[in-house]
């Protein structure tokens, strides 16, 4: 049995076809695939929607957001929309509690980006984020869901660090009778 190594072989044949592929699969995992690269050119249409409820202890405040479960619908998110209803948004479930950064590449608003844990608290909210910018707007902490509002928003309504948000995934559902002011 002859031991080939990398001075016995042509250079050509130091990778052969399947570690090739294993290669390829290898950079496709580090780099993402040909489609996370994709550039959006307009507003992805109207998603499902879902009844949302701020509870600040004092008051609900009663939104109908879309939601974006899938990853393309939470890349493309509210991007070359020209403005959200006083009382929508969109709502990003990850499903898990992570660290997430958001930037407002293509988003044309301010958003408030309101980021919520688990359980439905207000970890954070990033208020007025800068239209078209690539700075990231970062969770500073574990989340896992990330609301947009129109900019300014939840200073209106007083929303703040602490505060609840109830939504079916929460397992915390909109109380029955609103408090709204």
């Amino acid at each position: 049995m002859t031991n080939l190594t990398h001075d016995t072989l042509p250079p050509n044949r130091l990778v052969s076809g399947p570690m090739r592929f294993v290669i390829f699969l290898l950079a496709l995992l580090a780099f993402g695939s040909p489609a996370s690269a994709e550039e959006f050119t307009g507003p992805q249409p109207t998603l499902p929607q879902s009844p949302l409820t701020f509870d600040t202890g004092e008051a609900y405040y009663h939104f109908t957001v879309e939601v974006a479960d899938s990853d393309y619908e939470r890349q493309r998110g509210l991007m070359f929309r020209t403005e959200v209803p006083p009382n929508g948004g969109m709502f990003f479930d990850f499903e898990t509690e992570f660290e997430r950064n958001f930037w407002m590449k293509n988003t044309l608003i301010p958003l408030d980006m309101i980021f919520i844990r688990d359980d439905g608290t207000i970890h954070r909210i990033a208020a007025n984020t800068v239209p078209l910018s690539l700075a990231p707007v970062s969770s500073f902490g574990h989340v896992r869901v990330v609301l947009e509002l129109a900019g300014g928003r939840a200073a209106e309504l007083g929303l703040q660090a602490g505060d609840i948000v109830r939504h079916q995934i929460f397992g915390n559902n909109p109380p029955l009778k609103p408090l709204d002011q």
